[in-house]
């Protein structure tokens, strides 16, 4: 039935309340006159039409002061008082007309006596209506069942963002909020909206009492560390964590359901973002024409897009390929934005391109980075990652590109595989170039993991948790730095600014994160538990799986300990041993003789003369060899 009136248009909604007042109207009037009288009095004559004619009165009243306007499902407290003055209005227009009109028969007591159950039966209908509507009332007449109907949660935060939260759960069929947790020690006993405020302490105790499915954090301006903590706290039970972003997030207004989200990555990191410096950010870009290499990959997009908003003059979008390119350009597309389909490695189409707009700084982030990938296709690695880099730094030499920011990673340090080596072996040879010549300053920036990009164990995770397990990890002790893209971005587009001409940076990761503790971090949090030896009836195994070819248990940032501070606190340079470009240049000649002759061997062996801290930890890989 309520279904059926909630699915009737907004005019036949307000008809019907429209009627509903009018015969309720009515029967109070009668009421009122037989409660005064004593007995059952039905009116004779002219009062008869002074009582059927109140409606007439009551309409226009009840229409101006919006009753019929107001949305039941979302009544608060300014519809209530609408509907009190209102009320009050009419029953004294009502009065004074029954009083003027001369009217016998009407007993002053019998105005206050229609007021008040006006009151309380036209206010007391639409709360009766609202609770309906949001499931309360339902849920209260089948008190066995609540906890199928919603799901039972805490609300972590009993602040201005808490209170606002637990509002928009009544609106819900989903959630019941069954209390508020907080910190401070004055608000701990009392109640907010009729929920009681507990203590963190003895957590365990307080989910099981309450049978707590969910905890929600509210807390939006809490910073990143604080929040891991709380996190931390609730890790290690069987519940769902959800949190809502940050202030900067949340748009202008009221908290709403659909601002949280379950505990990501992000949070799990602890790490708190250092405000950007803007005049590094606009030093190479704004007013300026930038190429982005790779620019459909993960960091590419990003550069492109934090690129755009700090106001390039013009943004050349540079990849091979086509379905990336053409997604980032529908995204990106405007008058000032330019796909460009090429290789990295056909220097010829660089040149043209760069001479073409007047490019004055690139950003590098067209490389192959995923491990067990190049360690397959050596040869085309290689081509990709080192001759790449070198014919794009040789264009921007020739076109006279005042910047060139390589994108490097931490596994160019000491590396175990085949693409670590590359990536270390494009930033010898932008050191060496920018030794040899003046005309484009050349940077280097290292850093770690991205999250949610490409080859990203995370994304894998929340998917094999999403199927019901298992999760795979390569190995019980390996462990990786982690960064959002947003921020890696960031970090690069400012430390590119600083190069003065072969600078190796490197960003502050924090902290590096256990891939196993993740991955159970990850299982508990979802509100599952991890099924093992200890816990047999569990909800998702974790299967280690062995470290693929060329993957390393632990990644470094520096070769070695020599690096200074710069002007940002999470960016420092690297100071690094180099070779010399005519040194360089006869072992990269080799190189490609090498790849030309599909000679897999001598490629392995001049990797290693290049770069004599690489020490493979699998045999040659590449599906071509022998």
């Amino acid at each position: 039935m309520i279904s059926r009136i909630t699915n009737l248009s907004r005019f036949k909604k307000q008809l019907i309340m429209l009627l509903f007042d009018s015969m309720i109207l009515v029967s109070i009037l009668l009421s009122s006159f037989s409660i005064r009288l004593g007995y059952w009095y039905f009116p004779e004559n002219d009062l008869l039409w002074v009582i059927f004619g109140a409606p007439m009165i009551a309409a226009p009243i009840f229409s101006r002061f919006g009753l019929y306007r107001s949305i039941v499902r979302y009544m608060g407290f300014k519809d209530i008082r609408a509907i009190v003055q209102a009320v009050s209005l009419y029953a004294l227009i009502w009065g004074v007309v029954g009083f003027m009109a001369a009217v016998e028969g009407i007993p002053r007591s019998v105005v206050l006596i229609n007021w008040i159950i006006a009151l309380i039966i036209i206010g007391g209908f639409r709360i009766v209506i609202r609770q309906l509507l949001n499931g309360s009332l339902q849920l209260y007449f089948l008190k066995d069942n609540t906890d199928i109907i919603r799901k039972h949660v805490l609300i972590y935060g009993a602040g201005d963002a808490g209170v606002q939260l637990s509002a928009a759960l009544e609106h819900t069929s989903e959630y019941k909020p069954v209390g508020f947790i907080d910190d401070s020690l004055e608000l701990q006993g009392s109640q907010i909206r009729g929920l009681r405020i507990y203590s963190a302490n003895n957590i365990n105790r307080l989910l099981n009492k309450l049978n707590v499915s969910e905890v929600l954090i509210a807390i939006p301006s809490i910073s990143r560390t604080r929040r891991l903590y709380i996190i931390n706290q609730l890790e290690s039970f069987a519940v769902v964590v959800r949190v809502l972003p940050g202030v900067s997030e949340i748009a202008q207004g009221k908290v709403s359901v659909s601002d949280l989200h379950k505990v990501n990555v992000v949070d799990l990191l602890g790490r708190d973002v250092v405000k950007p410096n803007q005049d590094l950010l606009s030093k190479n870009i704004i007013g300026k024409v930038v190429m982005v290499t790779g620019a459909g990959g993960s960091i590419g997009s990003e550069l492109c897009r934090q690129i755009i908003t700090l106001g390039a003059s013009k943004l050349i979008l540079f990849e091979q390929s086509e379905l990336a390119l053409y997604k980032i350009d529908q995204e990106l597309s405007g008058n000032f934005v330019f796909p460009i389909l090429g290789s990295v490695a056909n220097q010829d189409r660089v040149e043209k391109v760069c001479k073409k707009f007047g490019v004055e700084t690139i950003y590098h982030a067209a490389a192959y980075k995923h491990v067990p990938m190049v360690e397959y296709n050596n040869t085309e690695g290689v081509t990709n990652n080192v001759f790449g880099t070198l014919r794009c730094a040789q264009a921007a030499i020739n076109c006279h590109v005042e910047a060139f920011v390589l994108i490097s990673t931490d596994k160019a340090v000491r590396p175990t595989n085949t693409m670590g080596a590359t990536k270390r072996i494009a930033e010898l040879t932008l050191q060496s170039l920018a030794h040899k010549q003046r005309n484009t300053r050349f940077a280097m920036v290292r850093f770690g993991n991205v999250l949610s990009s490409s080859g990203s164990v995370i994304p894998l995770f929340e998917r094999q948790i999403k199927d019901g397990g298992p999760i795979t990890v390569t190995h019980k002790g390996i462990v990786r730095y982690f960064m959002t893209i947003h921020e890696s971005v960031e970090l690069v587009i400012q430390a590119g600014a600083m190069g003065k001409g072969g600078d190796v940076f490197v960003l502050d990761m924090g902290e590096p994160v256990y891939i196993d503790n993740l991955a159970r971090k990850m299982i508990h949090l979802s509100g599952l538990e991890v099924k093992d030896s200890d816990n047999i009836s569990g909800d998702i195994e974790i299967k280690y799986i062995g470290l693929r070819p060329g993957e390393k248990l632990y990644e470094e940032l520096l070769i070695g300990d020599n690096v200074s501070k710069t002007d940002h606190a999470l960016i420092m340079r690297a100071e690094e041993d180099m070779v010399e470009w005519d040194e360089l240049k006869p072992i990269l000649d080799r190189l490609s003789n090498a790849i030309n002759n599909c000679d897999h061997e001598k490629l392995r062996d001049l990797l290693i003369k290049i770069v004599p801290d690489f020490k493979p930890q699998c045999e040659i890989s590449d599906l071509l060899y022998k």
